[in-house]
């Protein structure tokens, strides 16, 4: 990698463990939201911007940029549990979305 994307890397592979982590532990559980549906995406789209920040790529700030409105959804849906593990799923989301939108405005 030609450029610094450490902290958003380190975002991104967080928010990807505890969206798991919160996916796993909403098997079976009712939700009267997107959570857990938004879990499946969140990791989805922080593993594409993993893959084009390693690559270097220039569509890395487009994958940020979307990456950064799913983790907001996501940290919407799952603020709204009270679960611990949804809780902490909904900061680290916010944590990447953040240092996703640190990336696009460099």
């Amino acid at each position: 990698m030609k450029k610094d994307y450490s902290d958003c890397l380190e975002a991104c592979y967080k928010c990807i463990q505890d969206c798991e982590y919160c996916l796993l532990q909403m098997a079976g559980l009712e939700s009267k939201n997107d959570c857990p549906k938004c879990c499946i995406l969140c990791i989805e789209a922080c593993s594409a911007v993993v893959k084009f920040l390693t690559a270097d790529s220039r569509f890395s700030k487009e994958y940020c940029r979307l990456c950064a409105e799913v983790c907001e959804w996501c940290a919407e849906q799952c603020g709204q549990h009270k679960h611990s593990h949804c809780q902490e799923c909904a900061n680290s989301c916010l944590e990447c979305m953040e240092e996703c939108k640190k990336l696009i405005a460099a």
